[in-house]
C-alpha cells in the first residue's frame, strides 16, 4: 500500500472518531450577593435551561468591596441554589473563594435526565 491512501485513510478514521466525540460545554452564570428575589428566579430559570440541554454550569457569585466581609450571604444564595435543583443537578466541585469570586460547578444529573428523555 502507497503512503498518500496510508494517509487518506488515517484521516479517515480521525474524522470518524472527532464525529463520535461528545463536546462538555460549560456555561457560567453569576451571581450577586444582595440579588433580588425575582433576578434569582430568573437566572435560576438559566441555569436550568443549560442543565436540561446537557451543559455543566459554572456559578459565580461576585463580590466587591466591603461585601467580601459577608461572605456567607454568597455560601446561602448557593445552597438555596443546589437545594432549588435538587434531582436535576449534582455538584461537581464544591463552592470555594477565588479572590473577589466564590465558584461553584454543577452538572446534570444523569439519573434523573435518563427516565425523563
Amino acid at each position: 500500500m502507497d503512503y498518500g491512501k496510508f494517509k487518506y485513510e488515517r484521516d479517515i478514521r480521525q474524522k470518524e472518531a472527532r464525529k463520535k466525540q461528545v463536546r462538555v460545554e460549560v456555561k457560567e452564570i453569576k451571581f450577586r450577593p444582595k440579588i433580588d428575589p425575582h433576578d434569582y428566579a430568573t437566572k435560576k430559570g438559566h441555569v436550568i435551561r443549560f442543565l436540561k440541554a446537557g451543559a455543566r454550569v459554572k456559578v459565580t457569585i461576585m463580590f466587591r468591596g466591603r461585601e467580601m466581609a459577608h461572605t456567607d450571604l454568597g455560601m446561602k444564595i448557593l445552597n438555596r441554589l443546589i437545594v432549588d435543583l435538587e434531582g436535576m443537578a449534582v455538584v461537581e466541585a464544591t463552592p470555594k473563594q477565588d479572590g473577589r469570586n466564590m465558584i461553584m460547578v454543577i452538572a446534570p444529573d444523569k439519573r434523573s435526565a435518563a427516565p425523563a428523555g
